[in-house]
């Protein structure tokens, strides 16, 4: 197999361990084919009116100001005088999508679902909305039609406002709030002279959605601490009691009309959601009106992990906390429609202000909807698993329940509602794990055959490594081709027998390639045995002590990188102990400058990881230090340059034009920041220059020298110029410290080499990536090339880490692309967002490419040692996903699992290009030398 072919497998193989994950992990809940379940008793609503806060915390709205005023008088008197109150409790990821399907359908979203984007409904659920009689929605064009979309018929009505209008510097934002209830008011208004609209709204089981987005955006733009979230939340209030005059009015106080005041997600103090933080997962929900339990006051003391109370100067009054998805079959239960079919919500009775029969009937319907989603997954999963390899799950038999049903409802046709109540309570929490169960049935199975692919890859890798670099290779015996021919004819019968099992199963066409891979990967593997056979007879005359050495290290250092994706503080370690390398490999008695200047570059990026994560805190000034940074290491190397290997006029003149555009990035990131503070909005020019300097930066290095260090001080210059529009604060002076280590790498890998008397530093500066390579001077691996492929993955992940970019991607700030545009759009400012985070990564790259280069070594090479290292980290992440319990422990390891194989991909492919690239200019090299012989 060449290289080539070598490459492309591999990264086919790469790409199915990526997808492997998210149907391992991340398979849709959803189930369909159930029966809806109606009460059937009349409910206490017609009508439901539902708020939602978008983005508004807990501990803002509950909370007094300092002068112990409430921030929301009204929300605050129905918590003391009218209705029921507590904190809704959200799950990762907490962002707006998932927030609001969870409130509406009742369950929590299919992470896949979310990384489809804002698309209106790539799964289609069933929710309150669709078992209305008729929904009639105002606000947020990202939010409403997904549920409009997701109903049947046409009885879901939305009325949006413009996109633009979601301007994050905007001078007031609340104007989104004010719209929705100018509106509200419109409509209703207008629906007098319209008999057929009037007639509509005056039928039972409707419901009115009022969807207030300007607390999430001053959020963003502001953060949650500032006099504009704040005056926000009181205009919110102010709405609702308006709201609440205007259908009262409508319907002559008629007591029919249910509220619940709720929201999505909260918010850091920075301005940012998505993550588990407190903050961002605790929410306000209160419930008013028909069918609902008033004020009541706490009989005994009340004790919350949260301990809020007593800020709130609410610890007298009962505090009821739900699950959000317990929201949805709440309000169900309020006008009387079917609970949503998918729904994994369980009823808070506590909310409720009914009958006990009308409460035991309800959580009846309750438990017998979340059984038939049991029923379904256990039918489906019974039809595609062989009879005798099924394993029910043991606690909920059909016999038990059918007993389980038969029960309850004799006990609630004998007036024992309570007993009926806690019988229903026990089903649901019994069907909720077997659904759990079913679920995630076929987990082990696929997990496993992952592993063992996983396993084999690598394994293949190493021995390609040996038979390529360890001279390992014998000609094959005819004894060898006899037994080559019997193992694949024993793994072609292997292959067989598991595609016969899976057909039998009418297992999904994925599950093929997770199960087949491995015995493809496997029979290459012990295809090539006698390279391990050779490598075992050659053990008395390898180097043990060293290579044991190295070994060890190796592992250690994968091991340091896999916890640094948990504690990034890891990273500082790491680098304080990368900054000894010249003192134990001898190289300070060599190069003593360029020792303490790598130790200087590597205590200055140690620094970053022990910051905050990039976007908790906006400074300007650390923007303008990284350009006068970046300009002077800039001129420094300038300098060095023109005194070294000269430079055409050409490129000085680019070089002092770049260095002009770092000052005027600089200017421009100042001027948009201060025009924001003065809420005078985005200049025009500042955001041309910024979208301009964004595309020039991909063309612009093409046009500098081919020399080694030229070429990559105007890559820098021009990555550097992008990122710092794309800053916030002390992120910006990560690049050019990066740079700075990148640089010093290159020249220490270079003294590292026996360089056979030639000055190496007069030899980097004459390296020319426009010359053709010749392959007599191309070395083979040495033991410390392992040093170097490890550095490389080490940089790479501080490159990700050190400002926590990656860890922080769902919190994604949107000041950082206040440059470029302020209108919320989500694909736009994602890709921003990425190249962001791209954007050291490039810059390591081209320091490694750098180091192939001026250490005379094949780019395969090193890529195939690399890929063992990033394949070892890939698999240890795939284990710890195994090991935690929580959903949000699995979610962080899945996620860093998606990391490292983007990451093995994205490389998989440069090193495709790049061997491509280097074959033709070897090619070229060799026809030239045989012309001029």
């Amino acid at each position: 197999m060449n290289m080539i072919t070598f490459f492309l497998v591999g990264l086919l193989v790469h790409v199915v361990f990526f997808i492997s994950i998210f149907d391992i992990y991340f398979t849709s809940p959803l189930v369909h084919g159930m029966t809806p379940q109606h009460v059937p008793l009349p409910p206490p609503a017609k009508r439901l009116v539902l708020f939602v806060a978008d983005g508004l915390r807990a501990d803002s709205l509950f909370k007094p100001d300092i002068n112990g005023t409430s921030r929301a008088p009204y929300i605050r008197s129905i918590i003391k005088e009218r209705g029921t109150w507590g904190v809704s409790h959200t799950r990762v990821p907490t962002e707006s999508r998932p927030g609001h399907v969870a409130l509406i359908a009742g369950f929590y979203e299919d992470v896949s679902a979310v990384a489809k984007g804002w698309k209106e409904n790539p799964v289609e659920f069933d929710s309150v909305f669709n078992e209305s009689r008729h929904t009639w929605c105002w606000g947020s064009p990202d939010i409403l039609p997904m549920f409009a979309k997701g109903a049947t018929g046409d009885h879901v009505y939305t009325y949006t406002y413009p996109a633009a209008m979601e301007d994050f510097a905007s001078t007031d934002a609340s104007k989104l709030d004010t719209w929705v209830f100018d509106e509200v008011k419109a409509f209703m208004n207008s629906s007098r002279g319209n008999q057929t609209l009037l007639s509509k709204l005056h039928e039972e089981k409707n419901v009115f959605f009022l969807h207030l987005l300007g607390l999430d955006t001053n959020g963003h733009a502001h953060r949650p601490m500032s006099k504009e979230y704040l005056d926000n939340i009181g205009l919110v209030d102010e709405g609702v009691a308006e709201m609440v005059s205007v259908f009262e009015e409508f319907y002559g106080h008629d007591g029919k009309t249910a509220y619940v005041f709720t929201a999505d997600h909260g918010m850091t103090n920075w301005g940012s959601h998505g993550a588990s933080h407190p903050s961002e997962t605790l929410t306000p929900l209160v419930a008013w009106g028909a069918g609902l339990q008033t004020a009541q006051r706490a009989s005994t003391a009340q004790n919350y992990d949260d301990n809020y109370l007593k800020d709130w100067g609410l610890e007298t009054y009962r505090r009821v906390d739900v699950n959000q998805a317990d929201i949805a079959p709440l309000m169900s239960s309020l006008i009387g429609v079917p609970i949503p079919l998918n729904s994994v919500g369980v009823l808070p009775l506590q909310y409720l202000n009914n009958s006990q029969h009308f409460k035991a009937e309800s959580m009846f319907a309750n438990a017998i909807q979340i059984l038939e989603q049991f029923k379904v997954k256990m039918t489906q999963k019974k039809e595609t698993t062989l009879s005798f390899l099924f394993t029910p799950y043991q606690v909920l038999t059909d016999s038990k329940q059918m007993e389980f049903v038969r029960h309850t409802r004799e006990l609630i046709q004998k007036g024992q509602f309570q007993d009926a109540i806690h019988h229903c309570e026990t089903l649901i929490a019994q069907a909720m794990e077997g659904l759990s169960y079913y679920h995630t049935y076929d987990r082990f199975f696929l997990g496993s055959s992952v592993v063992l692919g996983f396993i084999g890859w690598t394994s293949y890798v190493v021995l390609v490594i040996l038979k390529t670099h360890a001279s390992l290779r014998k000609p094959p015996t005819s004894r060898d081709m006899m037994s080559g021919r019997g193992l694949q004819r024993g793994f072609i019968c292997v292959g067989l027998v598991v595609s016969l099992f899976l057909l039998l199963q009418a297992s999904p066409f994925l599950y093929y390639i997770y199960c087949l891979l491995p015995v493809l990967v496997w029979y290459s593997v012990f295809k090539e045995f006698g390279i391990l056979v050779s490598l075992i007879r050659s053990i008395p005359s390898l180097p043990l002590s060293k290579c044991f050495g190295y070994f060890l290290l190796v592992m250690f250092g994968i091991e340091l990188l896999v916890v640094s994706f948990f504690y990034r503080a890891m990273l500082t370690l790491g680098l304080i102990t990368l900054g000894l390398w010249p003192f134990v490999s001898g190289l300070y008695r060599k190069a003593k400058s360029r020792s303490v200047s790598w130790v200087l570059s590597c205590l200055c990026l140690a620094v970053f990881p022990l910051l905050p994560v990039v976007g908790r805190e906006s400074n300007v000034n650390y923007v303008l230090c990284a350009g006068a940074l970046t300009l002077f290491i800039s001129f420094c190397y300038f300098c060095s340059s023109c005194g070294r290997a000269g430079l055409h006029m050409r490129d000085r003149r680019l070089f002092i034009g770049q260095m002009l555009q770092v000052l005027l990035c600089v200017y421009v990131l100042a001027s948009t920041h201060s025009s924001l503070q003065m809420k005078q909005g985005l200049p025009l020019f500042n955001q041309l220059v910024s979208w301009a300097t964004l595309v020039s930066s991909f063309f612009v290095p093409l046009l500098s020298s081919t020399r080694l260090f030229h070429r990559l001080l105007s890559i820098l210059l021009s990555l550097i110029c992008v990122y710092l529009v794309l800053s916030t604060g002390y992120e910006a002076l990560f690049p050019p410290v990066l740079s700075w280590l990148m640089f010093v790498w290159i020249n220490m890998e270079q003294e590292a080499v026996d360089t056979q008397s030639v000055s190496s530093r007069a030899e980097l500066y004459s390296i020319d990536f426009a010359e053709n390579i010749d392959l007599t001077r191309i070395r083979q691996l040495r033991l410390d090339d392992i040093r170097r492929s490890y550095f490389f993955v080490f940089f790479i992940i501080i490159a990700f880490f050190g400002t926590g970019n990656i860890a922080s991607i769902n919190s994604f700030d949107p000041a950082s692309v206040y440059c470029f545009l302020t209108v919320f759009n989500p694909f736009i400012m994602g890709g921003l967002l990425m190249w962001k985070v791209l954007i050291p990564f490039i810059i390591v790259m081209c320091a490694f490419e750098s180091v192939q280069v001026s250490t005379r070594l094949s780019s395969r090479s090193l890529f195939l040692i690399v890929l063992v290292i990033s394949d070892l980290m890939a698999l240890h992440f795939f284990f710890l996903v195994k090991d935690y319990g929580s959903w949000l422990d699995i979610g962080t390891s899945i996620s860093h699992y998606v990391i490292v194989m983007s990451m093995t991909i994205f490389l998989m492919l440069l090193s495709v290009m790049t061997h491509i690239l280097t074959s033709k200019r070897i090619l070229i090299g060799q026809k030239m030398k045989m012309h001029f012989k």
